[in-house]
């Protein structure tokens, strides 16, 4: 049995716990409670480790490529950089993007991956993850061929669930996200994240027009409409950015899971997504970080405290997203929305023991009067002490050179993404 305690413990399926106490055992929680440990943290706080319900893992440095263009060409230049990168690359942007998150006290990530490697990384450093093989087209026979084709080269991790993702309505057919949804696991999209994929797929003009040989002929309808046959429990969804009322109506009537990435969807200009009127209407929404594709990190307490920011610009409201109603959106919402609520999100014994550890240390919230707030607000990677996945030390802030190589070995594979100096 281990037992871990610190000043503050953050159940977020109860009250936070002063002076508080989690023990478990074989990955495990046993008992949460009130109490002083042998192994104590000072001026810390323990709660669930986050679960990010939107990541892409080997987009760890892909950061600044495109920056300051529209949807279309940004994507566009993606796919070039993307091209530059052998298999072996691939896998070493993949790990960083794990060590990144552990450094960052995630401990389950939803990622949406197009080489697979995300599989891999996530297996050999401890992340827990549902990975979703992204897929793409029309035809079923090449979109099957290539999702068989990536399952089958993937190590099997007990702490690693494939799922697929068809890509986004603009790229493909309601019939593939019909396979998709077919094969009985996980399945991920991106959805109504810009005004431009709308323009797409109603008119067939707009900036997405830079890469129109990839994408599907136009619906004529908006995006939410457009996948409205297949909408559902089944289907997490990205973004939501671009929905009206009616739109996030339909949503909460399918009980079609969100993931909300404010930062992303500042940074490309996409816009501020309705996260009041959604949460009112009932849609399971959960906090993702994206990747640094389009966003600068995997830092989840950035992503926290931008939530909390915009969605109080957006409805002039200082009271519409508190902070324990974030690091809900980051923990227990998010393990909701991936439908794995019965496994993490919160410190509840029977759960994983999925724990991480924040210094509040000379914060501008220590002393600590309300924790969530102290936490939120002042916490970030560099105060994260000690990330537990499944009962096991993944990150430990004092063992930073474990990590030396995994960096090195990315940095080498972005340098190849690089434009030519001119």
């Amino acid at each position: 049995m281990t037992e871990l305690s610190a000043d503050w413990v953050l159940p977020v399926d109860g009250p936070p716990i002063e002076n508080g106490r989690v023990r478990f055992e074989d990955g495990v929680i046993t008992e949460v409670g009130a109490g002083r440990a042998e192994r104590h943290f000072e001026h810390a706080a323990i709660l669930p480790g986050f679960v990010n319900a939107h990541s892409h893992l080997e987009y760890s440095l892909y950061a600044g490529f495109g920056d300051g263009t529209a949807f279309g060409p940004w994507i566009e230049t993606h796919m070039e950089r993307k091209g530059l990168l052998t298999p072996e690359d691939m896998l070493a942007l993949a790990r960083r993007g794990v060590a990144d998150s552990l450094a960052s006290g995630i401990t389950t990530t939803a990622d949406y991956s197009f080489s697979g490697a995300a599989v891999q990384a996530a297996g050999e450093l401890g992340l827990r993850a549902i990975v979703y093989l992204e897929v793409f087209g029309g035809d079923l026979d090449v979109a099957a061929q290539r999702f068989a084709g990536l399952q089958a080269s993937l190590p099997v991790s007990p702490l690693v669930q494939i799922g697929v993702s068809p890509h986004a309505p603009y790229t493909c057919s309601l019939e593939l996200y019909r396979w998709c949804l077919s094969l009985g696991i996980p399945v991920g999209t991106h959805l109504a994240e810009s005004a431009d994929e709308n323009e797409w797929l109603q008119h067939g003009t707009g900036p997405l027009s830079a890469i129109a040989p990839f994408l599907q002929p136009p619906s004529g309808l908006r995006a939410v409409a457009t996948l409205e046959p297949v909408l559902g429990p089944d289907l997490l969804c990205s973004h939501c950015v671009e929905v009206d009322g009616a739109e996030i109506g339909l949503l909460a009537e399918r009980d079609v899971p969100v993931a909300h990435c404010p930062r992303s969807n500042a940074l490309l200009g996409c816009g501020i997504a309705p996260l009041a009127d959604l949460r009112a209407a009932g849609v399971r929404v959960g906090l993702g970080t994206d990747s640094p594709a389009s966003t600068p990190s995997f830092d989840l307490f950035d992503e926290l405290r931008t939530a909390i920011v915009l969605a109080r610009a957006r409805q002039q409201r200082p009271e519409a997203l508190l902070a324990d109603e974030a690091l809900a959106l980051a923990t227990r919402d998010a393990a909701r929305a991936l439908r794995i609520d019965d496994q993490v999100g919160t410190l509840t014994p029977g759960k994983c023991a999925d724990l991480t550890v924040v210094s509040l240390a000379d914060s501008p919230y220590h002393p600590v009067e309300d924790p969530a707030a102290a936490v939120v607000f002042g916490g970030s990677p560099e105060r994260v002490i000690e990330t537990i996945v499944d009962g096991q030390t993944r990150y430990r802030s004092e063992d930073e050179t474990q990590w030396r190589e995994v960096r090195s070995t990315a940095s080498a594979a972005r340098r190849r993404m690089l434009a030519p100096r001119r």
